[in-house]
């Protein structure tokens, strides 16, 4: 007999807008739930804007393909990951209509990601073609939404949220990013971009707050060097773990 599939499901990370952190964080809690022993895998569907190559360490490494199926490529984090970005040149833009996009899309999705029981999908911002594909013909199992404390962040954070909630596509949490930054010289906490208005915009929306993430020149250093600080133990790391944790409860997932 055959060994049976495993059940994979899709995780949806979105934000209202961009420069949120929408990225980092899907590449981050993808290392983090692999660590915790979940079998992750990684889909940049940002098509347009890509940028986990990067952030996993895998610019210039290019997926193959067998059966007209793309292999993922394995990454140095035990988290095997697709996108455009590894098929296109760099800086190269891809300017394609909604239908390509969907296209795309779906070869990313639909690729042989072998044992992997969920994929973490880091969705372009807004509320365009690529999130109506991802819900119609991929229907996630939940979504996470990323938005900055900020109150014009929170508007657009909220419009991603209702456009989730309309297809009926569970919202397991939102995550505060860019939340408090710690002078490295006198350690002093303070708050460029508002505190706690994620918080209490989960509150209001009665959906999970699943935590915040800080304003750190580390992550920013480690993220552009293509290692994500999730992959170590260390205070940068742990704040990803906590919220993989929390995913781990919300989604029923268990650690192999």
């Amino acid at each position: 007999m055959t060994a049976e599939k495993p059940s994979r499901r899709i995780l949806a990370i979105g934000s209202g807008k961009g420069g949120v952190g929408k990225s980092t964080l899907s590449a981050n809690l993808a290392v983090s739930l692999a660590r915790a022993g979940i079998r992750t895998g990684l889909i940049d569907a940002d098509i347009y804007g890509p940028s986990q190559p990067r952030l996993m360490g895998s610019e210039g490494i290019k997926p193959t393909a067998e059966d007209k199926k793309l292999i993922p490529v394995q990454t140095a984090f035990g988290v095997p990951m697709l996108s455009m970005g590894q098929m296109v040149k760099p800086g190269q833009a891809i300017a394609w209509r909604g239908p390509m996009a969907g296209g795309a899309l779906g070869q990313l999705v639909d690729a042989e990601w072998g044992d992997a029981e969920l994929l973490v999908v880091d969705m372009p911002p807004g509320t365009g073609d690529v999130q109506l594909n991802m819900i119609q013909k991929h229907r996630p199992a939940g979504a996470l939404i990323v938005s900055t404390p900020q109150d014009l962040a929170l508007i657009d954070a909220a419009r991603a949220i209702d456009l989730f909630r309309q297809a009926d596509v569970p919202i397991v949490g939102l995550v505060e990013n860019m939340a408090g930054y710690a002078c490295p010289h006198c350690g002093e906490i303070s708050d460029p971009f508002g505190a706690g208005g994620a918080e209490a915009a989960a509150r209001e929306m009665e959906i999970p707050f699943l935590g915040r993430i800080p304003l750190d020149i580390a992550i920013r250093r480690a993220s552009d060097a293509g290692f994500p600080p999730a992959a170590e133990d260390g205070p940068q790391g742990a704040a990803f773990a906590e919220i993989a944790a929390q995913l781990i409860r919300s989604l029923s997932l268990r650690a192999g």
